[in-house]
């Protein structure tokens, strides 16, 4: 299976992944023919790259079907999580988080994080994908720091409910294009007071929850929101949603900001270290989550072109890299496999 850039994706090409909708139902089944009619819905829903079936890539799993189930199912929930935190109704919200927990359960127990975090997002379900992505890589992030599996539960709600509080802010400063007011950007701020004010009236939130989503833009220098807290003042939980949640945002287009590129995300991260984010928890990130996704198509310093087939653990930028075609010509070459961790002097320059 291979990502590929929408624009970059011919007729007759075979969908590799279910696309979802916010509600958690499929769009467009995996195994589809695309069509041209396809590709523009595609397109005008706000998908800027899929996944793809490739015989020259069939070795790259990028599909954990159960963890997929699983997903979809939390997404399926999301509407009612956030009903029933809504309207208090304790018994049915903890039904509902359930979901999550499962999901959490399944990562601590089998997870691979290198086919866990390949979701396509749309405009339609975008604010839930985003909330479901941050819990998978919180989860993973608590993991790695030795969190345990009660703390890895809470810390996976909280990520999940992390911007409940936006559900308060009206939709056209939202989803404005463009730059915000002083005044709306100050009303975006309160997102993290209005969860908390939300969450505290239901008696089985635990405070550890109420922490994330109150404190997850708070900065490790004291120069975050909303209370300015500063170091370990901060909720040991919320400090690792900030960091997955700055990751995940950055790293997918919006309305109003093309998405960073692959490195400068991950970069924003690592330059954060002391600033904006615990230093110990950047360590842990660097050692848990690659740059460049399987089945990605990077371009080399070299000027060569292929795709990601493996991670090198620990090597987040060193990954290695099945070579399809001749860069230039684009004509078709029997196949070859680059290590950048033996291949030193080489870099990825771009994704293709």
């Amino acid at each position: 299976m291979r990502l590929e850039f929408i624009n970059r994706v011919e007729e007759g090409e075979i969908l590799g992944k279910n696309i979802l909708s916010s509600d958690g139902k499929i769009l467009l089944r995996a195994g589809m023919r695309l069509t041209k009619n396809y590709l523009k819905k595609l397109k005008n829903i706000g998908v800027f790259y899929i996944y793809l079936e490739d015989v020259r890539l069939e070795d790259v799993e990028l599909e954990d079907e159960q963890l997929a189930e699983l997903k979809q199912f939390t997404m399926k929930s999301m509407s009612h999580i956030i009903k029933n935190v809504h309207s208090c109704n304790g018994k049915e919200l903890k039904q509902s988080l359930g979901a999550v927990e499962e999901l959490v359960s399944y990562i601590i127990d089998l997870g691979d994080v290198n086919k866990s975090l390949s979701d396509i997002k749309t405009y339609d379900n975008y604010t839930y994908m985003h909330s479901l992505d941050t819990c998978i890589m919180t989860s993973f992030l608590g993991l790695s720091s030795e969190f345990n599996k009660k703390e890895l539960k809470e810390l996976g709600v909280g990520a999940i409910l992390h911007d409940i509080g936006k559900t308060m802010i009206p939709n056209r400063i939202l989803n404005k294009q463009g730059k915000l007011t002083e005044e709306e950007f100050n009303e975006i701020k309160k997102h993290t007071i209005y969860g908390g004010q939300i969450l505290r009236k239901n008696p089985s939130i635990p405070n550890s929850i109420i922490d994330i989503v109150e404190q997850h833009h708070e900065r490790f220098d004291g120069l975050g929101y909303p209370y300015g807290l500063k170091g370990n003042s901060i909720s040991k939980f919320a400090k690792v949603v900030c960091i997955c949640d700055v990751y995940d945002a950055v790293s997918n287009d919006r309305c109003y900001r093309k998405k960073f590129n692959p490195n400068d995300a991950y970069e924003l991260i690592l330059a954060g270290s002391g600033t904006n984010f615990d230093q110990k928890l950047v360590k842990k990130f660097k050692e848990t989550f690659a740059i460049y996704p399987l089945g990605c198509c990077v371009r080399l310093s070299n000027g060569e072109e292929g795709y990601v087939v493996k991670q090198n653990r620990g090597f987040p930028d060193r990954p290695i890299i099945r070579v399809l075609y001749d860069a230039e010509t684009k004509s078709s070459m029997p196949f070859y496999e680059i290590d950048l961790l033996k291949n030193t002097s080489l870099v990825i320059r771009a994704i293709v």
